[in-house]
């Protein structure tokens, strides 16, 4: 592989910040991607066109920002750090790039404009709760980057390690598809770990949003305790579903006559299949709830 794109996007990078005087915190998930053929690999994954218009949660300083505005109808990319998202927005002007909208906010506190795909590094720390929150929107495709061990668990099988709540909570929004691994190499600063991008493609609503719920809600509680029997993590995990006491939540669960019911109940939680959890969510939800 040609490594002189690679080193040309570093050095750009490092003397932006330095230029600025930035110091770049990971602990806020701020680590650059600095590799040129990665980068471009991720845009071209996404397929834009001047149709498109792209989200992009955790702009930094414009690496894909930029290339994605060539080649999209509009851009909407949030930064948080208020700094950086001066610098992005002076290179926006420099570069006579005017269909990027530029929002300096907290992505997971924002009411997203309209948008049909996503591409984003995302910073590492948020990559659950944003990704829970890119569920309540409709999208066509999302290519996104995160800590390998969190992209392992996003399609998790039943009854490994990286099964899990997020696992089970795709698996009736969207597919999931690994792309390609990124080394922590071509970041900086250097993570710990390396890194995945994901493509995500929703699927067509295989359940109501209410149902949808629902079966959100029993996930949560069930994974809080993955390793349990799913009647004990119920009964543990009750205050999520329920306003059930213990006592009382107990003795509903005792008084069930399904065997089917019983049988899942006896299981442990990872165990249960995403469709296997979506029943027990609508049956026992009518017991606990009448």
């Amino acid at each position: 592989m040609n490594n002189e794109p690679s080193q040309s996007l570093s050095k750009v990078t490092k003397n932006i910040l330095n230029k600025h005087g930035i110091k770049l915190n990971k602990n806020l998930g701020q680590n650059y991607l600095i590799d040129k053929n990665k980068r471009d690999q991720i845009i071209n994954f996404g397929n834009i066109n001047k149709n498109d218009v792209v989200l992009e949660i955790g702009t930094g300083i414009g690496t894909l920002t930029i290339e994605l505005a060539k080649k999209a109808k509009k851009v909407i990319a949030i930064e948080q750090d208020e700094n950086i998202s001066k610098i992005l927005a002076k290179r926006l002007k420099d570069e006579k790039i005017d269909n990027v909208e530029l929002i300096n906010d907290d992505a997971l506190n924002v009411e997203f404009p309209e948008f049909n795909k996503i591409i984003s590094n995302l910073p590492y720390q948020i990559s659950s709760p944003i990704t829970f929150k890119f569920l309540n929107y409709d999208f066509d495709l999302a290519i996104l980057m995160y800590q390998k061990e969190f992209a392992s668990r996003m399609n998790g099988k039943i009854g490994t390690k990286d099964y899990s709540r997020l696992s089970a909570m795709l698996y009736f929004k969207c597919n999931v598809e690994k792309l390609t691994d990124v080394s922590s190499e071509s970041f900086i600063p250097k993570p710990k770990i390396d890194s995945t991008v994901v493509k995500l493609t929703p699927k067509e609503n295989k359940i109501s949003d209410e149902d949808f719920e629902i079966y959100s809600n029993f996930t949560k509680a069930l994974f809080q305790h993955r390793n349990k029997k799913i009647r004990n993590a119920l009964i543990d995990s009750r205050h999520i579903i329920t306003s059930l006491d213990k006592k009382e939540m107990k003795k509903l669960i005792n008084d069930v006559e399904s065997e089917k019911i019983n049988e899942y109940l006896k299981k442990r939680v990872v165990a249960i299949t995403p469709e296997e959890i979506l029943f027990l969510s609508k049956e026992l939800n009518s017991i606990f709830m009448n």
